[in-house]
């Protein structure tokens, strides 16, 4: 049982293990979830525990004697053996720090243990685990006195032994249940100054990432401001492609009225040399018809040249167009894709925000 003067001295967090009694090599879980492990003193024995409460149960109840060792195994793992309990306890921490922190107060409590066994005038009670008494005993209820182990004693009737016993072990059982409340309390305690912790974390962390999310949706709000006003340019510049559509249909009309003018001068070209032949002897004409036959000539060639500089105009036209039209899809596609990142970052602020 625990004594109401126990005193806790440290207190830290860990997973308890206890050594398999069968194989003693494997380690057995002693609960699911890390315990408060803690340092307590008796004032009343002048002795140093380790105690560790899962719900109502006593985990560790381990008294710390000089010859005890705390090893450390791992970075976060430590054991120690109790003859008492006739087991090995271990200790898995959350850190090394927690781990170091844990040996050096062990190492403390165990030279305290040393000096409060040479100190104390009753070592065989601390030593040897015969004379340790249960709740459920019953004794002779010889009085040890302060001066020594049993010189003096004063007996008693048995109905007044049993009378005693028994209050005594009213007594005993009342403190071990306010000690082990106290023991939960702590432990509870604990849990909620860790659970704190957590939350304050994940708190930093979404403030963070809120944060995070702001600059980056202001970033995509600035780079969909550009986009919009690039398709704006291009939407003027497509405006502008209306009125080089126009143009193309002129050019068009005039290519076609340069065609049949062609086409009526290739004819006329026809009907003159088929004239020659028969305007052979009249040598006047002939020079005439000649000198109009190359002036036709050459106009010809003023036109199929003309015709030919269109031809180049449209086809330069129309490549322009098809390139100012890709770039628009182009452009498109990216606000589409902009967009749907942005909803995605708004509907994460807003799930947030309801969290």
């Amino acid at each position: 049982a625990f004594s109401c003067r126990e005193q806790p001295i440290f207190s830290t967090r860990a997973h308890v293990f206890q050594i398999d009694p069968a194989t003693k090599r494997n380690w057995i879980p002693a609960s699911k979830h890390a315990l408060t492990v803690s340092y307590f003193y008796d004032a009343t024995r002048n002795v140093y525990r380790i105690i560790s409460v899962g719900g109502t149960k006593a985990i560790i109840n381990s008294t710390i004697t000089p010859n005890m060792t705390f090893t450390k195994t791992s970075q976060k793992f430590g054991q120690w053996a109790d003859s008492r309990a006739n087991t090995v306890y271990g200790l898995g921490f959350a850190s090394e720090q927690h781990l170091s922190q844990f040996a050096e107060k062990f190492q403390e409590v165990k030279e305290a243990a040393r000096l409060a066994r040479e100190k104390s005038q009753d070592k065989t009670e601390l030593t040897n685990p015969a004379l340790n008494i249960t709740s459920h005993q019953v004794l002779p209820s010889p009085i040890i006195s302060s001066n020594g182990p049993g010189e003096d004693k004063l007996f008693r009737s048995q109905s007044a032994d049993v009378e005693i016993t028994t209050e005594k072990e009213r007594l005993k059982k009342m403190l071990s249940e306010g000690s082990v409340s106290e023991v939960q309390w702590e432990a509870e305690f604990f849990s909620l100054q860790d659970n704190n912790n957590k939350l304050v974390a994940a708190l930093h962390e979404a403030n963070a990432n809120v944060d995070q999310w702001k600059k980056q949706l202001a970033a995509y709000q600035e780079e969909t401001e550009s986009l919009r006003q690039r398709v704006a340019e291009l939407e003027s510049q497509g405006a502008h492609d209306s009125s080089s559509e126009n143009n193309k249909e002129e050019l068009n009309q005039t290519l076609e009225e340069l065609e049949l003018l062609i086409k009526a001068k290739d004819e006329e070209i026809q009907m003159l040399k088929s004239q020659k032949c028969s305007r052979w002897e009249a040598e006047g004409e002939r020079e005439e018809t000649l000198q109009k036959l190359q002036e036709l000539e050459a106009r010809n060639a003023e036109l199929e040249r003309r015709l030919h500089l269109a031809e180049q105009t449209l086809a330069e036209t129309l490549a322009e167009r098809e390139k100012i039209q890709n770039e628009v899809t182009k452009v498109a596609e990216i606000m589409d894709v902009k967009i749907f990142e942005l909803s995605e970052i708004r509907q994460g602020l807003a799930k947030l925000v309801e969290s």
